[in-house]
């Protein structure tokens, strides 16, 4: 399997189905950043790569509502063909109190809710069963995530900052000196909200970048690119974007190529009113 991955026999997940993404409502975007759903194609299967992007996702998947903690490298779930997934990726710092638990006892484990200590999980599950379409269980999934985020504490405020900080390749210790902080008191909240330290945040998120600027750039070299992202040469790209999806830049610059997709990145709410993102997200790259 492993030589399979490094020859580049795997699919990113956004390659794989048909992907959509959704904005939640108001009452939803402290806590979530996004909803999403992805329908695999019936067919023979694939092995599909879900890579890194530092976030936690809630999912509705064969009947169960689980927990896909975050990675530190590329997952290979087996997916049967016809599985429709339902998520929703929680905003940074919202993850961990809505849990009630580190993200770093999730890190890369998918667990039911219901085995972390969540009372309302059985009643979310219930109803969620009598909704075979896709369109009417996506609008309840949402609504069920609006009760239940009533009872919700806010998330953490030094979350969101740190993980903007690492978005924008800000180092750790520029980090410290914002909080006036230790490196053990960083390394804390970090993998309190993350499951891994700003280091690793920060190198996942670069890579993100990556992926971003491939989608986007069908001319570019990759040695631009990896300037572009914030490695510091394109031997560095190559060796972190293998260590963390096992495919290499070309073939990753390959698959997103291979369709078009706009710059903006046109969505809909759980209503069906089309908005649009300020800026790609790929959770399921």
């Amino acid at each position: 399997m492993a030589s399979e991955k490094r020859k580049g026999g795997i699919l990113l997940a956004a390659r794989a189905g048909r992907y959509r993404e959704y904005a939640p409502q108001p009452a939803l975007r402290r806590h979530f950043g996004l909803l999403w759903s992805h329908s695999v194609d019936d067919g023979p299967p694939a092995t599909v790569a879900i890579v890194p992007d530092g976030y936690c996702d809630l999912l509705w998947i064969g009947g169960r509502l689980v927990v896909a903690g975050p990675d530190r490298t590329a997952a290979f779930p087996l997916i049967q063909p016809g599985t429709t997934v339902i998520g929703a990726r929680f905003a940074p710092g919202a993850a961990a109190p809505w849990l009630r638990t580190s993200l770093s006892s999730l890190i890369g484990r998918s667990v039911r809710i219901s085995d972390i200590g969540r009372k309302d999980t059985a009643d979310f599950e219930a109803r969620l069963q009598d909704c075979p379409d896709v369109a009417d269980a996506m609008a309840l999934f949402a609504r069920l995530l609006e009760e239940a985020a009533r009872e919700e504490e806010e998330p953490s405020a030094d979350a969101a900052v740190i993980f903007a900080a690492a978005d924008g390749g800000c180092p750790a210790s520029c980090l410290r000196h914002r909080f006036d902080i230790s490196e053990r008191q960083l390394r804390r909240r970090c993998h309190q909200h993350f499951g891994y330290g700003a280091k690793t945040l920060e190198r996942i998120r670069r890579f993100q970048r990556f992926l971003d600027l491939c989608r986007r750039s069908h001319v570019m070299p990759l040695v631009h690119i990896a300037l572009e992202a914030g490695f510091a040469d394109q031997a560095h790209m190559t060796r972190e974007v293998g260590e963390l999806s096992c495919l290499t830049p070309a073939a990753i610059l390959g698959q997103l190529n291979a369709r078009e997709m706009p710059d903006d990145r046109f969505v809909q709410d759980a209503s069906g009113r089309s908005v649009t993102l300020a800026r790609p997200i790929l959770r399921t790259c």
